[in-house]
Protein backbone atom coordinates (compact mmCIF):
# COMPACT_ATOMS: atom_id res chain seq x y z
CA UNK A 1 0.00 0.00 0.00
CA UNK A 2 1.05 3.62 -1.10
CA UNK A 3 2.20 5.92 2.03
CA UNK A 4 -0.90 8.19 2.91
CA UNK A 5 -0.24 11.65 2.19
CA UNK A 6 -2.20 15.00 3.74
CA UNK A 7 -3.28 15.49 0.08
CA UNK A 8 -5.47 12.40 0.36
CA UNK A 9 -6.95 13.55 4.09
CA UNK A 10 -7.94 16.95 1.99
CA UNK A 11 -9.86 15.23 -0.23
CA UNK A 12 -11.38 13.02 1.88
CA UNK A 13 -12.24 16.07 4.24
CA UNK A 14 -13.16 17.72 1.30
CA UNK A 15 -10.71 20.60 2.70
CA UNK A 16 -7.77 21.96 1.51
CA UNK A 17 -4.09 21.04 2.86
CA UNK A 18 -3.50 24.07 4.26
CA UNK A 19 -6.81 23.61 6.91
CA UNK A 20 -5.27 19.90 7.03
CA UNK A 21 -2.23 21.22 8.36
CA UNK A 22 -3.79 23.35 10.84
CA UNK A 23 -5.20 21.11 12.29
CA UNK A 24 -2.64 18.63 13.19
CA UNK A 25 -0.14 21.35 14.11
CA UNK A 26 -2.67 22.84 16.61
CA UNK A 27 -2.27 26.16 14.03
CA UNK A 28 -1.02 28.78 13.37
CA UNK A 29 -4.97 29.50 12.06
CA UNK A 30 -7.98 28.36 14.19
CA UNK A 31 -10.12 25.91 12.61
CA UNK A 32 -13.55 25.79 13.10
CA UNK A 33 -15.15 22.73 15.02
CA UNK A 34 -16.64 20.81 12.29
CA UNK A 35 -13.92 21.15 9.57
CA UNK A 36 -11.89 19.87 12.45
CA UNK A 37 -14.11 17.20 12.93
CA UNK A 38 -13.97 16.11 9.72
CA UNK A 39 -10.20 16.47 9.14
CA UNK A 40 -9.57 14.22 12.53
CA UNK A 41 -12.26 11.86 10.99
CA UNK A 42 -10.58 11.30 8.01
CA UNK A 43 -6.75 10.85 9.45
CA UNK A 44 -8.71 8.07 11.31
CA UNK A 45 -10.55 6.40 8.70
CA UNK A 46 -7.04 6.70 6.59
CA UNK A 47 -4.39 5.85 9.47
CA UNK A 48 -2.80 8.89 8.47
CA UNK A 49 0.60 9.80 10.38
CA UNK A 50 2.42 12.82 9.97
CA UNK A 51 6.27 12.57 8.75
CA UNK A 52 7.53 13.94 12.20
CA UNK A 53 11.24 14.39 10.71
CA UNK A 54 9.49 16.33 7.56
CA UNK A 55 8.01 18.68 10.16
CA UNK A 56 11.34 19.10 12.03
CA UNK A 57 13.12 20.11 9.28
CA UNK A 58 10.53 22.43 8.36
CA UNK A 59 10.11 24.31 11.60
CA UNK A 60 13.55 23.57 12.73
CA UNK A 61 11.98 22.18 15.42
CA UNK A 62 12.03 18.15 16.48
CA UNK A 63 10.26 18.28 19.37
CA UNK A 64 13.00 16.30 21.02
CA UNK A 65 15.48 16.02 24.00
CA UNK A 66 18.75 14.17 23.88
CA UNK A 67 19.74 12.90 26.88
CA UNK A 68 23.19 11.33 27.44
CA UNK A 69 24.03 9.35 30.66
CA UNK A 70 26.61 6.69 31.45
CA UNK A 71 25.28 4.07 32.32
CA UNK A 72 21.30 3.65 32.73
CA UNK A 73 21.52 0.13 33.78
CA UNK A 74 23.14 1.91 37.53
CA UNK A 75 19.85 2.56 39.26
CA UNK A 76 20.81 5.87 40.24
CA UNK A 77 21.10 6.95 36.34
CA UNK A 78 17.54 5.34 35.48
CA UNK A 79 15.71 6.97 38.08
CA UNK A 80 17.09 10.47 36.82
CA UNK A 81 16.36 9.60 33.28
CA UNK A 82 13.14 8.19 34.34
CA UNK A 83 12.42 11.80 35.65
CA UNK A 84 13.26 13.75 33.06
CA UNK A 85 11.42 11.54 30.98
CA UNK A 86 8.66 12.58 32.90
CA UNK A 87 9.33 15.83 32.67
CA UNK A 88 9.90 16.37 28.91
CA UNK A 89 6.59 14.62 28.28
CA UNK A 90 4.79 16.86 30.74
CA UNK A 91 6.05 19.84 28.26
CA UNK A 92 5.41 18.07 24.95
CA UNK A 93 8.52 16.47 24.51
CA UNK A 94 10.29 13.00 23.97
CA UNK A 95 13.39 11.91 25.21
CA UNK A 96 16.24 10.38 23.30
CA UNK A 97 18.67 8.31 25.91
CA UNK A 98 22.02 7.50 24.68
CA UNK A 99 24.85 5.66 27.44
CA UNK A 100 28.15 6.77 27.38
CA UNK A 101 29.73 4.01 29.27
CA UNK A 102 32.32 5.92 30.52
CA UNK A 103 33.99 6.85 27.29
CA UNK A 104 34.22 9.93 26.17
CA UNK A 105 34.03 8.97 22.20
CA UNK A 106 31.04 7.63 22.61
CA UNK A 107 29.38 10.70 24.54
CA UNK A 108 30.65 12.38 21.08
CA UNK A 109 29.08 9.99 19.20
CA UNK A 110 25.44 10.51 21.40
CA UNK A 111 26.05 14.45 20.91
CA UNK A 112 26.78 14.29 17.22
CA UNK A 113 23.42 12.21 16.13
CA UNK A 114 21.68 13.99 18.46
CA UNK A 115 22.44 17.29 17.10
CA UNK A 116 21.80 15.60 13.72
CA UNK A 117 18.36 14.97 14.68
CA UNK A 118 17.72 18.43 15.46
CA UNK A 119 16.71 18.08 19.34
CA UNK A 120 15.47 21.05 20.79
CA UNK A 121 18.28 20.37 23.10
CA UNK A 122 20.63 18.22 25.04
CA UNK A 123 21.26 17.42 29.15
CA UNK A 124 24.24 15.75 29.03
CA UNK A 125 25.44 13.68 32.85
CA UNK A 126 29.16 13.33 31.96
CA UNK A 127 32.14 12.33 34.04
CA UNK A 128 34.25 14.68 31.39
CA UNK A 129 32.73 18.26 31.15
CA UNK A 130 35.98 19.30 29.42
CA UNK A 131 35.90 16.39 27.10
CA UNK A 132 36.09 17.51 23.38
CA UNK A 133 33.06 15.96 22.80
CA UNK A 134 31.28 18.34 25.07
CA UNK A 135 33.40 21.22 24.72
CA UNK A 136 33.40 21.30 20.40
CA UNK A 137 29.74 21.55 19.71
CA UNK A 138 29.03 25.29 20.95
CA UNK A 139 28.80 26.85 17.78
CA UNK A 140 26.92 24.48 15.45
CA UNK A 141 23.21 25.87 16.00
CA UNK A 142 22.40 27.44 19.23
CA UNK A 143 21.22 23.98 20.22
CA UNK A 144 21.14 24.62 24.35
CA UNK A 145 23.08 22.65 26.38
CA UNK A 146 22.40 21.30 30.39
CA UNK A 147 24.88 19.45 32.62
CA UNK A 148 22.59 17.49 35.36
CA UNK A 149 24.75 15.84 38.34
CA UNK A 150 28.01 17.29 37.21
CA UNK A 151 29.65 20.67 37.43
CA UNK A 152 30.45 22.89 34.05
CA UNK A 153 33.82 23.94 34.19
CA UNK A 154 33.30 26.43 31.66
CA UNK A 155 31.83 29.97 33.66
CA UNK A 156 29.92 30.09 30.43
CA UNK A 157 28.17 26.50 30.76
CA UNK A 158 24.76 25.80 32.74
CA UNK A 159 24.11 23.01 35.12
CA UNK A 160 21.88 21.45 37.52
CA UNK A 161 23.43 19.87 40.70
CA UNK A 162 22.97 19.16 44.14
CA UNK A 163 25.03 19.90 47.16
CA UNK A 164 27.07 16.77 47.08
CA UNK A 165 30.17 18.18 49.83
CA UNK A 166 27.48 19.50 52.12
CA UNK A 167 25.54 16.38 52.10
CA UNK A 168 28.40 14.24 52.81
CA UNK A 169 29.77 16.23 55.09
CA UNK A 170 26.07 15.64 57.39
CA UNK A 171 26.78 11.83 56.51
CA UNK A 172 30.64 11.85 58.09
CA UNK A 173 29.31 14.45 60.50
CA UNK A 174 26.40 11.76 61.79
CA UNK A 175 28.90 8.67 61.60
CA UNK A 176 31.28 10.55 63.96
CA UNK A 177 28.08 11.33 66.38
CA UNK A 178 27.90 7.79 67.03
CA UNK A 179 31.39 7.49 68.53
CA UNK A 180 33.27 6.61 65.78
CA UNK A 181 37.26 7.66 65.98
CA UNK A 182 37.54 7.37 62.29
CA UNK A 183 35.45 7.26 59.18
CA UNK A 184 37.03 5.34 55.90
CA UNK A 185 35.75 7.22 52.66
CA UNK A 186 35.08 4.37 50.20
CA UNK A 187 34.54 4.89 46.34
CA UNK A 188 35.94 8.46 46.62
CA UNK A 189 38.48 10.03 45.10
CA UNK A 190 40.64 13.16 44.75
CA UNK A 191 41.68 12.33 41.15
CA UNK A 192 38.38 12.84 39.25
CA UNK A 193 37.52 16.03 37.56
CA UNK A 194 37.12 19.05 39.88
CA UNK A 195 33.14 18.83 38.86
CA UNK A 196 32.99 15.11 39.55
CA UNK A 197 30.03 14.89 42.22
CA UNK A 198 32.34 11.88 43.78
CA UNK A 199 34.96 14.69 43.96
CA UNK A 200 32.67 17.04 46.18
CA UNK A 201 31.27 13.76 47.81
CA UNK A 202 34.85 12.94 48.93
CA UNK A 203 35.86 16.75 50.19
CA UNK A 204 32.48 16.91 52.23
CA UNK A 205 34.08 13.44 54.28
CA UNK A 206 37.79 15.44 54.71
CA UNK A 207 36.00 18.47 55.68
CA UNK A 208 34.36 16.64 57.89
CA UNK A 209 37.25 14.81 59.57
CA UNK A 210 38.78 17.85 59.66
CA UNK A 211 35.54 20.09 61.58
CA UNK A 212 36.24 17.26 64.08
CA UNK A 213 40.04 17.25 64.46
CA UNK A 214 40.93 14.12 62.91
CA UNK A 215 42.63 12.55 62.22
CA UNK A 216 45.10 13.81 65.44
CA UNK A 217 47.56 10.83 66.03
CA UNK A 218 45.55 8.52 63.82
CA UNK A 219 46.19 6.88 60.43
CA UNK A 220 46.55 9.52 57.38
CA UNK A 221 43.62 10.58 55.85
CA UNK A 222 45.16 8.83 52.30
CA UNK A 223 44.99 5.62 54.01
CA UNK A 224 41.24 6.55 55.28
CA UNK A 225 40.47 6.74 51.59
CA UNK A 226 39.89 3.53 49.11
CA UNK A 227 38.76 4.16 45.03
CA UNK A 228 36.34 1.49 43.76
CA UNK A 229 33.90 1.36 40.68
CA UNK A 230 30.81 2.49 40.67
CA UNK A 231 28.81 -0.49 40.07
CA UNK A 232 27.74 -2.88 42.71
CA UNK A 233 29.29 -6.01 42.09
CA UNK A 234 32.90 -4.45 41.24
CA UNK A 235 32.56 -2.52 43.72
CA UNK A 236 31.61 -5.32 46.04
CA UNK A 237 35.23 -7.05 45.16
CA UNK A 238 36.91 -4.10 46.69
CA UNK A 239 34.98 -3.81 49.65
CA UNK A 240 35.66 -7.58 50.24
CA UNK A 241 39.69 -7.12 50.42
CA UNK A 242 38.91 -3.49 52.39
CA UNK A 243 36.45 -4.97 55.19
CA UNK A 244 39.34 -8.65 55.39
CA UNK A 245 42.20 -6.55 56.56
CA UNK A 246 42.83 -7.21 60.49
CA UNK A 247 42.72 -3.24 61.18
CA UNK A 248 39.28 -2.68 59.16
CA UNK A 249 37.24 0.68 59.85
CA UNK A 250 34.22 0.38 61.86
CA UNK A 251 32.52 3.45 60.14
CA UNK A 252 32.68 3.85 56.10
CA UNK A 253 31.04 6.35 53.98
CA UNK A 254 30.44 5.39 50.58
CA UNK A 255 30.15 7.96 48.01
CA UNK A 256 26.96 6.30 46.04
CA UNK A 257 24.89 3.93 47.40
CA UNK A 258 25.11 1.15 44.80
CA UNK A 259 28.98 1.23 46.18
CA UNK A 260 27.64 1.06 49.52
CA UNK A 261 25.19 -2.30 48.27
CA UNK A 262 28.34 -3.80 47.39
CA UNK A 263 29.96 -3.27 50.47
CA UNK A 264 27.18 -4.53 52.63
CA UNK A 265 27.10 -7.39 50.91
CA UNK A 266 31.24 -8.17 51.48
CA UNK A 267 30.26 -7.30 55.07
CA UNK A 268 27.89 -10.39 55.15
CA UNK A 269 29.99 -12.49 53.00
CA UNK A 270 32.51 -12.40 56.18
CA UNK A 271 30.05 -12.25 58.66
CA UNK A 272 30.09 -8.69 59.24
CA UNK A 273 27.24 -7.17 60.86
CA UNK A 274 26.02 -3.92 59.98
CA UNK A 275 25.75 -1.60 62.18
CA UNK A 276 26.64 -3.87 65.33
CA UNK A 277 30.34 -3.86 63.95
CA UNK A 278 30.49 -1.69 60.96
CA UNK A 279 28.69 1.32 60.45
CA UNK A 280 27.59 2.87 57.10
CA UNK A 281 26.33 5.84 55.28
CA UNK A 282 26.30 6.77 51.23
CA UNK A 283 24.92 9.15 49.11
CA UNK A 284 21.96 9.15 46.24
CA UNK A 285 18.98 8.06 47.97
CA UNK A 286 18.08 5.07 45.19
CA UNK A 287 14.83 2.83 45.57
CA UNK A 288 16.45 -0.12 47.14
CA UNK A 289 18.63 1.80 49.82
CA UNK A 290 15.27 1.31 51.94
CA UNK A 291 15.73 -2.40 50.86
CA UNK A 292 19.33 -2.83 51.63
CA UNK A 293 20.36 -5.13 54.14
CA UNK A 294 20.18 -3.56 56.24
CA UNK A 295 18.60 -0.37 55.17
CA UNK A 296 20.55 2.21 54.06
CA UNK A 297 21.59 5.49 55.44
CA UNK A 298 21.92 7.60 53.00
CA UNK A 299 21.81 11.74 51.73
CA UNK A 300 19.25 12.10 49.04
CA UNK A 301 18.61 15.42 46.98
CA UNK A 302 15.26 16.69 45.06
CA UNK A 303 15.71 14.29 42.19
CA UNK A 304 12.44 15.10 40.34
CA UNK A 305 12.90 18.91 41.01
CA UNK A 306 16.57 18.59 39.49
CA UNK A 307 15.19 17.20 36.10
CA UNK A 308 12.32 19.64 35.80
CA UNK A 309 14.72 22.86 36.25
CA UNK A 310 17.06 20.59 33.77
CA UNK A 311 14.06 20.18 31.14
CA UNK A 312 12.74 23.91 31.48
CA UNK A 313 16.71 25.60 31.21
CA UNK A 314 17.09 23.12 27.91
CA UNK A 315 14.05 24.32 26.38
CA UNK A 316 14.68 28.28 27.78
CA UNK A 317 11.70 28.07 29.84
CA UNK A 318 13.33 28.92 33.08
CA UNK A 319 13.06 33.18 33.27
CA UNK A 320 16.87 33.00 34.48
CA UNK A 321 18.16 31.10 32.15
CA UNK A 322 21.72 32.83 32.13
CA UNK A 323 24.88 30.35 32.77
CA UNK A 324 26.01 29.09 36.14
CA UNK A 325 25.18 26.36 38.51
CA UNK A 326 21.32 25.43 40.13
CA UNK A 327 22.41 24.13 43.33
CA UNK A 328 19.64 22.36 45.33
CA UNK A 329 19.82 21.23 49.01
CA UNK A 330 21.02 17.74 50.28
CA UNK A 331 19.56 15.82 53.20
CA UNK A 332 20.50 13.48 55.41
CA UNK A 333 17.94 10.40 55.31
CA UNK A 334 18.82 8.22 58.54
CA UNK A 335 17.70 4.26 58.35
CA UNK A 336 19.54 1.27 60.00
CA UNK A 337 23.37 1.00 58.71
CA UNK A 338 24.31 4.12 60.80
CA UNK A 339 23.36 2.62 63.29
CA UNK A 340 20.34 4.48 64.43
CA UNK A 341 17.17 2.10 65.16
CA UNK A 342 19.29 -0.42 66.45
CA UNK A 343 17.18 -3.90 67.40
CA UNK A 344 17.38 -4.28 71.30
CA UNK A 345 18.65 -8.04 71.98
CA UNK A 346 15.70 -10.18 72.39
CA UNK A 347 14.72 -11.11 75.90
CA UNK A 348 15.65 -13.82 78.03
CA UNK A 349 13.00 -16.12 78.91
CA UNK A 350 13.47 -17.98 81.99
Amino acid sequence: MSRVTRDDVARLAGTSTAVVSYVINNGPRPVAATTRAKVLAAVEELGYRPNGVAQAMARRRSNLIGMVVPDARQPFFAGLAHMVEQAATERGRLLLIGNSDYANEREAHYIRAFLGMQVDGLILVTQDPSAPGITGFDATDGTRVVLLHHRAESPDGVAVVADDEGGARQAVRHLLDHGHAEVHCFGGTFALSPSDPVTSRTAGWAAALADAGLPAGGRPIEEQLTTAPFDRVRAHAVARTLLARPDRPTAVFCATDDQAIGLLRAADDLGIRVPEDLAVAAFDDIAEAVIAGPALTTVGSPQDAMARTAVDLVLGNEPEAGAGARTFPAHLVVRRSCGCGKPRPAAVRR
